[in-house]
């Protein structure tokens, strides 16, 4: 059995937990109009890429069936094949799944305002703000938690599935 789906899951709920916290970040900064040292700059919006991983274990040698390849073996005796693939323990390289490329800084992520009143308004009485929508960062965390949540239980399904064979 290949234990890579505890990397896959596990891959997907790292990744997912970062885009939530990008959004938490997004949301706490939604009137930001000064950096943290207290210079005017306007928070600009962080956005999240998430990139594959996938290492083609197979293709690297497990599926040549060569006769000076240690890792098939046939037996002229029997007809048998024996195949070590080496695919069910990874030796500690996830092998598949998912990892953040890449937190940026969003395009359009600052808007101006009219708003005299605000004490960061220009002579002109406009303001930069960030380009946030509170709606559009929330159904972002609702996806990125269900993912969370949808990962964790393929981690724990198939657990139950390991525990359930070792019962046989």
């Amino acid at each position: 059995m290949s234990f890579n789906i505890f990397d896959i899951a596990g891959s997907g709920m790292t990744a997912q937990r970062i885009k939530m916290d990008t959004i938490a970040s997004n949301i706490a900064n939604i009137n930001t109009t000064r950096q943290p040292d207290g210079a005017k700059g306007v928070y600009v919006k962080k956005d999240v890429s998430f990139r594959t991983i996938y290492e083609d274990t197979v293709n690297r040698g497990y599926s040549n069936f060569s006769s000076n390849n240690p890792d098939a073996q046939f037996d002229p005796k029997t007809g048998n094949m024996l195949i070590n693939a080496n695919v069910a323990l990874n030796n500690g390289v996830v092998t598949g799944g998912v990892r953040v490329d890449e937190i940026y800084e969003a395009e359009n992520g600052v808007k101006t305002v009219y708003d005299p009143s605000h004490p960061d308004a220009d002579e002109e009485g406009y303001v930069d703000l960030p380009n946030i929508s509170l709606v559009e960062e929330m159904v972002g965390m609702i996806s990125a938690s269900r993912a969370y949540e949808a990962n964790a239980t393929v981690a724990q399904n198939v657990t139950t599935m390991m525990q359930s064979a070792m019962n046989i």
